[in-house]
């Protein structure tokens, strides 16, 4: 993937970057409108990751240029929670998604992931991993062409760790990704270790790879061994 970032905070940015870069993935940073502007101008990318508030512009500017100059760039907004209105307009103007901060980079991650995947195979893809296959469209999971069977919530986080693997995800990350903000009601994270038995049962039982791992202390990582 080709990844642009546009965003103000330097923190952020270079988390981001960090987070991103290596693997199948290049980055491009701006950071003030100026910038962004010029580079969406010249070149073109699998998503754009967008802060809406830039010095010396609007983010909107940016998705308006996209549109009047007929680039089909992904476009994932990151904003404020107080922007809505600002939000709403770039899902109008033809942004993909957004996301509020302060957010995990792993959902990020799994939400530029998922632009990249739909703007690729036009909604209807085929996800090929090793020995699993996985029909985005029909919602199912293979293993040597084998089908798996697995519960809406187990078939979400199975796509989440793909979409990261490689990469730590944290259990707060996980439920975050899996309820949203119905998370602050539970007492603790056992559901996610119950989805992620499941999960790893019904793999290896099908004969795949044990691919998911814990890192202890830190969360659980998708392998790509």
């Amino acid at each position: 993937m080709k990844i642009l970032i546009i965003e103000d905070e330097t923190g952020l940015r270079e988390s981001i970057e960090a987070y991103f870069t290596g693997g199948d993935s290049i980055c491009e940073t701006a950071s003030d409108f100026t910038a962004a502007l010029a580079k969406v101008s010249v070149y073109r990318y699998d998503c754009i990751i967008l802060d809406l508030t830039l010095p010396h512009g609007n983010g909107l500017d940016i998705i308006r240029h996209l549109k009047n100059n007929q680039h089909n760039d992904g476009v994932l907004i990151v904003s404020a929670k107080n922007s809505l209105d600002d939000r709403l307009m770039g899902l109008d103007l033809g942004a993909d998604d957004y996301l509020t901060k302060p957010f995990h980079l792993s959902e990020l991650k799994s939400r530029v992931t998922a632009i990249v995947r739909r703007r690729s195979f036009n909604g209807n893809s085929l996800l090929k991993f090793n020995e699993l296959s996985i029909d985005l469209g029909a919602k199912t999971v293979a293993v040597n062409g084998t089908f798996v069977k697995f519960t809406r919530k187990e078939y979400s986080l199975l796509l989440y760790f793909i979409a990261n693997k490689g990469k730590v995800v944290s259990k707060n990350a996980i439920a975050e990704h899996l309820w949203g903000d119905s998370i602050d009601i539970a007492d603790n994270f056992d559901f996610i270790y119950s989805h992620i038995k499941n999960i790893r049962k019904k793999l290896v039982e099908a004969g795949a790879h044990d691919y998911i791992q814990a890192a202890y202390g830190m969360g659980y990582k998708f392998t790509e061994a």
